[in-house]
């Protein structure tokens, strides 16, 4: 388990559309040590901090293995990494093992899974083409945000180390499953609710579906 390719960017205005935009999705890959900071990387912002951004969306970080169903996907198209506006390119995470709540050690940081990615239209504004967020979400490819438990330096080729896990919360993949085809799986809905480090916002997303539900105090 490591980051293949850390990658930054700074927002930049961009074509969608016919109108342009300013988005932080423009990644690129860096040598050597970055610091690793409550909030983001050094070199890295969102340009949107209403829904990008935050302590439970500090890193983004995607599989590397994901390209080659992409390569294949989109014939054509040039992926090379961080095309997906992720920070760790990553090697060994996948979706069905990583729970909420599990914290590992990256370079000198502490980070902490908090949730998958729901791609908003900048992800077709990189892309040029409308049919990837729907493909995106399809996929269940989504990749996770971290948020940062302990600051710290990190570097391309850095290894995790699982320091903790609690093998009863919910996964990123039924967090995905829960999104779009499950959406009222209830035994899902309970596991997700009763999981202690998905985020506010998520956990009165879900408690919507679920009747009877008491609201969590944050």
């Amino acid at each position: 388990m490591k980051i293949t390719s850390l990658n930054v960017g700074m927002p930049r205005p961009a074509l969608h559309k016919g109108a342009t935009i300013e988005t932080g999705i423009f990644k690129e890959p860096v040598n050597g040590p970055v610091q690793l900071r409550a909030l983001n990387l050094d070199g890295d912002r969102q340009a949107d901090l209403s829904v990008h951004g935050g302590p439970y969306k500090a890193v983004y970080a995607y599989p590397s293995e994901h390209y080659v169903f992409w390569r294949d996907q989109l014939l054509g198209d040039d992926l090379p990494w961080g095309m997906f506006g992720e920070n760790f390119t990553t090697e060994g995470l996948s979706e069905n093992e990583l729970h909420i709540g599990d914290r590992l050690q990256v370079g000198t940081a502490t980070v902490m899974v908090r949730q998958p990615r729901i791609p908003c239209y900048k992800l077709a504004a990189k892309f040029q083409r409308d049919d990837i967020l729907q493909r995106f979400l399809e996929s269940g490819r989504s990749g996770f945000y971290f948020s940062v438990e302990q600051e710290g330096t990190v570097a391309a080729g850095d290894a995790f180390k699982l320091l903790s896990r609690n093998p009863s919360a919910v996964t990123i993949e039924e967090m995905n499953r829960l999104f779009v085809p499950e959406k009222y799986n209830r035994a899902l809905l309970e596991k997700a609710l009763a999981t202690t480090a998905l985020p506010q916002d998520w956990h009165d997303y879900l408690s919507r579906r679920l009747p009877g539900t008491i609201a969590r105090v944050s």
